[in-house]
């Protein structure tokens, strides 16, 4: 029997390493990858670069395609080559007219951005749900199945409109075993982890006198790295940082979740490394209340969320979706564990 086709949709980093640990548990398919893409006036803008601050292109699109290339996956650009059985796809922000007909499985990369005050215009008056970022993550309704960080991001994607049929919580790849990130070669311990956003280059603002300011006042004297955004302007954020910290170790390349392992107090403002240091039990800081953030925190599954989203695409590859829909009202990860054995 022929291969059934699979197609990953990857962006950022993160978002490529997670689907690629995905696809390492998926068998008996064919499965090639993509970077972000996009249809109509955004490709054309991307194409020409004005979206390099974006997933669509730039930096971001680079190190994916880097990965991609570097560990021998098959790259299927646009997903052009062929018809797919399957697409799984790290952002639903923008869905390509050409996966339309496939079935869909949408996995969360990590912390949502704030329902603000353009989270609610979009809504409301139906834009474009990139215009809102990631705030408006699952609002597509174009997928079969949402695989989530942990229940309480269940209950969020659900008060914000999302099906509750079709959520699963699987954890999410790359959050899910944090405890592997302290066997590490990184060589500096007990410091303070002063981890950096690329808010400006994504054209929103940021006080960053005030954020460095904030770190030495939290460490106190204490040994402080600062690690930069990949998507960051990287001298810009050095000249600024060197100002205020002269002396002070910058890192704009490295294993930032090996970092926090090693650090003792971790400082950000919008990153899902909060979840690295939370499960790690280190003190944290963030823009996000924290006691929000430990209550969100994916859940640590020793590492096995790849290999419980294979099985979720194993069951709308092979399996009858709407019918597993029909025999339970809560849509959950147990069904999809044992429903095929």
């Amino acid at each position: 029997m022929k291969k059934l086709n699979v197609l990953f949709i990857c962006g950022s980093a993160n978002q490529t390493t997670q689907m690629m640990s995905i696809a390492d548990e998926l068998k008996a398919v064919d499965k090639y990858f993509t970077p972000y893409y996009a249809d109509g006036l955004l490709r054309f803008a991307a194409e020409r670069g004005f979206l390099d601050f974006t997933i669509l292109g730039g930096q971001f699109q680079k190190e994916s395609v880097s990965l991609l290339k570097s560990s021998g996956r098959a790259i299927d650009w646009r997903g052009e080559s062929r018809s797919y059985d399957l697409v799984v796809t790290c952002s639903d922000l923008i869905i390509p007219n050409n996966i339309r007909a496939s079935a869909l499985v949408l996995v969360q990369e990590g912390m949502t951005d704030p329902e603000n005050f353009i989270y609610h215009i979009v809504k409301k008056l139906n834009l474009p749900r990139y215009i809102a970022s990631t705030s408006m993550t699952g609002l597509s309704d174009a997928y079969n199945a949402f695989c989530v960080a942990s229940d309480e991001y269940k209950s969020l994607f659900i008060n914000k409109g999302v099906k509750k049929e079709k959520i699963v919580v699987t954890g999410i790849p790359n959050f899910d075993n944090c405890l592997m990130y302290c066997n590490n070669s990184f060589p500096h311990k007990n410091f303070v982890l002063a981890a950096t956003s690329d808010t400006r280059e994504t054209f929103r603002y940021e006080n960053r006198k005030t954020f460095i300011r904030k770190v030495l006042n939290i460490a106190q004297g204490r040994e402080i790295i600062f690690k930069l955004h990949p998507n960051e302007n990287e001298e810009r954020a050095r000249r600024e940082i060197e100002k205020l910290c002269p002396n002070t170790l910058i890192l704009h390349k490295g294993n930032a979740h090996e970092m926090i392992a090693n650090c003792d107090v971790l400082i950000t403002k919008f990153s899902t490394l909060v979840y690295t240091g939370i499960a790690l039990g280190k003190e944290v800081y963030s823009d996000f209340p924290i006691h929000e953030l430990k209550k969100l925190l994916p859940i640590q599954n020793g590492g096995t969320s790849a290999s419980t989203i294979a099985r979720v695409c194993e069951n709308l590859l092979f399996g009858d979706l709407r019918e597993e829909n029909k025999k339970t009202e809560d849509y959950n990860v147990h069904s999809y564990m044992y429903s095929r054995v």
